[in-house]
């Protein structure tokens, strides 16, 4: 029988799922304004139509609560300041929370310098990168960040796992919404595949080797052997080392190699850039500017009838409309473990 005939999806509105949230987080010991911050953030996510960082991660999330991986009451700390730099010690406070904080830090000294970089050491995962894409780009910010992870993807020709699949977002404002790239340095980030192995499918492209060492979309089999593939082969496997290098360089923090000796993944770098558009001397142009590269992309050849060519970010606003009016889809199953946390 097809897994997929057999798992019931039910439709939670989007303030009843940052309600039950917001509840579990206080009870897991957070205060209520943190608690509806980060049940906030949680809830947005699977409005937005990322499910794998959404609904689907908060189970696990408070399971790093309440296992003490997840500080709810931590407040970041200031180590040190050169200019638009900062470094900070994140207290293994909560990662949405903290991440949510250096942007807030990297934005301030952005308006002061026109460029401004924050970054977070001993730190936790800080669930969907382009939450905070989209929430500088709504200030009128272009960011970009990164975290470190342990380790979940081998090096190019590699058999055993070194390097993270470190999520990358680049982020700016376009008219009333954003474009935001937000992905990790693996073909599908681990949150994707858990969804595709929940729901019963293969995934639509390979994204791993099997126990057998050969390509498979099956992410069951990925899972297991934590064998992911990096995207554009060596290329992403190169990327994934810089990306760690400089997280654990600017943030002065743990890089995968130490994350990975824990026995579940906390204390992770991250960092923050943010450039404040209006200190350019083009800021007037910059808008039509755009508005013409994303004209010119939107006049590609689709190579089929029911191919869309969209930009980062583009889908984002027709999802959450459509989740806010039908609710969030949601595994029943899934919700009931929640609302029994």
């Amino acid at each position: 029988m097809n897994m997929q005939n057999i798992i019931e999806t039910i439709r939670i509105p989007f303030e009843e799922m940052r309600s039950v949230f917001t509840g579990i987080l206080m009870r897991s010991g957070f205060s209520q304004r943190k608690a509806e911050e980060c049940a906030g953030i949680f809830a947005v996510n699977s409005l937005e139509g990322v499910y794998s960082h959404g609904a689907n991660r908060f189970p696990r999330f408070v399971g790093n609560v309440r296992d003490g991986y997840v500080k709810p009451d931590a407040e970041p700390t200031l180590i040190h300041s050169s200019g638009a730099l900062e470094q900070w010690d994140g207290n293994l406070g909560p990662g949405p929370l903290n991440a949510l904080f250096a942007s807030d830090r990297a934005m301030d000294l952005a308006l002061k310098s026109g460029i401004g970089m924050a970054a977070l050491a001993n730190t936790n995962h800080w669930q969907r990168g382009g939450t905070y894409g989209w929430y500088a780009a709504r200030k009128g910010f272009v960011m970009l960040c990164w975290t470190n992870t342990e380790a979940n993807m081998p090096a190019w020709g590699a058999s055993d796992v070194r390097l993270g699949n470190n999520p990358f977002v680049m982020a700016l404002p376009y008219e009333n919404e954003a474009i935001v790239l937000d992905f990790a340095m693996t073909q599908f980030s681990y949150g994707k595949m858990e969804t595709y192995r929940r729901e019963g499918r293969k995934l639509p492209y390979t994204g791993g080797f099997s126990d057998k060492g050969e390509l498979t979309d099956d992410p069951a089999e990925i899972l297991q052997t934590r064998r992911a593939l990096s995207i554009g082969f060596w290329k992403g496997s190169g990327l994934s080392l810089l990306l760690d290098i400089l997280a654990t360089v600017l943030s002065g923090g743990l890089s995968t190699y130490e994350i990975t000796r824990s026995k579940t993944e906390y204390s992770v770098s991250q960092v923050f850039i943010a450039i404040n558009p209006r200190s350019l001397n083009n800021n007037p142009s910059i808008e039509n500017s755009i508005r013409g590269i994303i004209s010119d992309l939107k006049k590609s050849l689709p190579v089929s009838d029911d191919t869309t060519i969209r930009y980062p970010g583009e889908n984002i606003v027709k999802v959450r409309e459509h989740n806010l009016k039908a609710g969030i889809p949601v595994n029943k199953e899934l919700w009931d473990q929640i609302t029994n946390l």
